[in-house]
């Protein structure tokens, strides 16, 4: 899904924040590991699912 809506990353944000214990001040964390999560991209973006520099 490469354009999750407000709602989807609101949610998913949501269990990631609960999960984590629910901290504070790390609303942006959240929905941004939420975004990646469902834009189907890693941490480290989407480099890290090329290939290696060196064969």
């Amino acid at each position: 899904m490469p354009f999750p809506s407000d709602e989807q990353i609101k949610r998913r944000a949501h269990e990631l924040w609960d999960e984590a214990g629910r901290p504070e001040g790390r609303e942006l964390e959240f929905w941004h590991r939420a975004e990646r999560e469902l834009q189907g991209t890693s941490e480290r973006g989407d480099a890290a699912k090329g290939t290696p520099d060196a064969i």
